[in-house]
């Protein structure tokens, strides 16, 4: 391997790049852009949760009890009826997510110490929202029959029974930002790498300047080098942009070692340089490279590396195929480092794996890419 001829190749790929002004926003700009987007989009917390409220009783207990759903932060009074009849269309036409109906006499149940039914309905066309609101909804509720007994015995605890303290360690307010947001750059960092690959080393031979290069006397693995390098260092600017967003812009700090981090992106970039070497391999234009890597390495990747749906909750199939996935594994390595915390001593498995998994793909790519080039 010839370092003189490497180094001007690298130095003619930077100048290349350099000097398409549209290249750059999309790849230095446009990911910046989606984190931010994504980061405030792409959250699964579920707040001001539209309910309209059916108070049959209109005492001042009934009162206090919607207070407990109104003062929480989580749910907002949108609408208010007195006919029971009435609540459904609300849920029909979407105006609302939750009806509460409070029974008539709920307040003189509660002054004589009886116990009252209340009835809550969710619009359970959307499963996620509605799982977490009704998981709010029933703490609203423990909590203020738990104030209602407290204020009949004094001292709750008198009475036996199990109480528990929970804490979420990692992520105390358990804002969903926090696990998305090193999702999204992972998301990004493979959107950019891989595309860019492939876009690039087709569009060289778009414009013949592939077949110019194959006539000098660079050798194939000079040549491959020199194309992967630079790309490799985008990549980690990208990843050092990114990572100054996350901290700067939405207040994540990182708690583990920054040059871990950096030295297992690496490994990982090794996988999505490969995957971008191997679909410029298998196409001939760049909108031919984005629409395979988009729909046959970016989705997949997406939907199976436990970016946002949990891998322990797919079927076995589909489970054996999302472990041969390389960002399943820079996922849990990018999270444990941000939000845990952890070193290399817990994190040396999926180190391992996708140390191994990078080194396969680039392989077995930069082998493809030699036999078309050849």
């Amino acid at each position: 391997m010839n370092l003189l001829r490497l180094k001007a190749l690298i130095q003619k790929e930077f100048a290349q790049f350099f000097k398409d002004k549209k290249l750059l926003p999309l790849v230095f700009v446009a990911p910046i852009l989606q984190l931010i987007f994504l980061g405030y989009a792409a959250s699964l917390d579920v707040k001001k949760i539209a309910f309209v409220l059916c108070d049959m009783d209109k005492s001042s207990e009934s009162r206090r009890f919607v207070q407990s759903f109104t003062n929480s932060g989580y749910f907002t009074m949108e609408y208010s009826t007195e006919e029971y009849t009435e609540v459904q269309k609300y849920l029909d036409n979407s105006l609302a997510t939750m009806a509460l109906i409070i029974p008539p006499k709920f307040g003189d149940k509660l002054l004589r110490r009886e116990s009252v039914d209340v009835q809550v309905l969710f619009d359970g066309s959307e499963g996620n929202s509605t799982a977490i609101a009704s998981s709010y909804a029933m703490q609203i509720i423990n909590r203020f029959s738990q104030q209602v007994l407290a204020s009949i015995v004094g001292d709750v605890r008198k009475l036996g029974g199990i109480t528990s303290e929970t804490r979420a360690w990692y992520n105390p307010t358990m804002i969903s930002r926090m696990f998305m947001v090193p999702g999204v750059l992972v998301l990004l960092l493979l959107v950019t790498t891989t595309v860019l690959t492939a876009m690039a080393i087709v569009k060289e031979k778009e414009i013949g300047t592939l077949e110019q290069l194959l006539v000098t006397p660079l050798r194939p693995v000079e040549l491959i080098i020199g194309k992967l390098i630079p790309f490799t260092l985008i990549g980690l600017i990208v990843v050092t942009v990114a990572l100054l967003v996350l901290v700067f812009g939405f207040s994540i700090p990182i708690r583990g070692s920054v040059v871990l981090l950096y030295v297992l992106t690496v490994e990982f970039l090794l996988s999505s340089l490969g995957l971008g070497l191997f679909v410029s391999t298998t196409t001939k234009t760049q909108q031919q490279a984005m629409m395979v890597g988009l729909f046959f390495v970016l989705l997949p990747m997406m939907y199976l590396s436990g970016f946002v749906f949990p891998v322990e909750n797919m079927p076995p199939i589909l489970q054996w195929i999302a472990a041969l996935i390389p960002m399943k594994y820079y996922l849990i390595i990018i999270r444990s480092i941000i939000l845990k915390g952890v070193g290399l001593s817990e994190l040396w498995f999926e180190a391992l794996i996708l140390l191994v998994m990078g080194v396969a793909i680039l392989t077995a790519s930069v082998l493809r890419f030699r036999e078309k080039i050849d």
